[in-house]
């Protein structure tokens, strides 16, 4: 193992015991750098603890997931006082927004959010509002570009910001394309159980220069993955089989 380490994770999805359990398995220390891709939150049991913890780890560099992006304009309307000027001002968007978040897994969410105080509330809003888009590095001599979901709309020669956000964050990744040959593309947002072809469901996806972390731990066949973009090396919490009778 390197001295000093960056590793990848993604989608964490509230579940926060396999994501100490990870950092245990990674030895991940205070000069080590970890990038989440996003998806922190929604559908596990302990989303809001999971981002409180990511607070007070200042060698943690998260990114926006479409989870996040839900939240923040959820969370900032529904802190609202509910006053007649409140209520007159909800329109289709929002409604659409908040059913929409709600489909997602919200619930989880809120429910911790909710025993947070008021000072917190506003805390975490503001952690989420500085999350990245993207990120590019260059590690061991390899150039990575992380983000959450992948290039959507993606032609030869489209610049980084000429993306949208909902291309970076909301749009499947076409895991048949190769994006760059000098770039390896690091994603989360698909989980491996869910690519078409893909030989090694569960496991960390490598094809075309696409890496794709997220391992679906939220789901019964799931678990959480590190990728070490040092040495390449892959690292794995136990998963739901493995874990039941505890709340993670």
């Amino acid at each position: 193992m390197v001295e000093i380490a960056s590793y990848v994770m993604s989608d964490i999805h509230g579940e926060y015991d396999m994501f100490v359990e990870l950092l245990e398995k990674i030895q991940f220390k205070a000069n080590d750098t970890l990038y989440i891709l996003g998806d922190i939150l929604d559908r596990g049991p302990h989303p809001i603890k999971t981002i409180l913890k990511l607070m007070e780890m200042p060698n943690v560099i998260c990114l926006a997931g479409n989870h996040e992006l839900m939240a923040i304009e959820c969370l900032a309307f529904l802190m609202q006082e509910i006053t007649e000027q409140s209520v007159e001002a909800v329109d289709e968007k929002m409604l659409d927004n908040l059913m929409m978040w709600q489909f997602n897994g919200s619930k989880s969410t809120l429910d911790e959010f909710y025993t947070l105080d008021r000072e917190t509330q506003y805390a975490v809003i503001e952690f989420m509002k500085e999350f990245l888009i993207y990120e590019e590095v260059t590690i061991a001599g390899h150039d990575y570009l992380l983000v959450h979901a992948g290039l959507g709309g993606f032609y030869p020669g489209k610049r980084m910001e000429e993306y949208s956000v909902k291309e970076l964050i909301w749009d499947r990744a076409r895991y048949d394309i190769q994006y760059d040959s000098d770039v390896y593309v690091v994603t989360g947002h698909t989980p491996t159980q869910e690519i078409s072809g893909n030989r090694k469901p569960g496991y960390i996806f490598r094809k075309n220069h696409h890496i794709v972390v997220d391992c679906g731990c939220y789901r019964p066949d799931g678990r959480l993955a590190a990728l070490c973009l040092d040495t390449g090396e892959e690292f794995y919490s136990s998963n739901h089989t493995m874990t039941s009778g505890t709340d993670g």
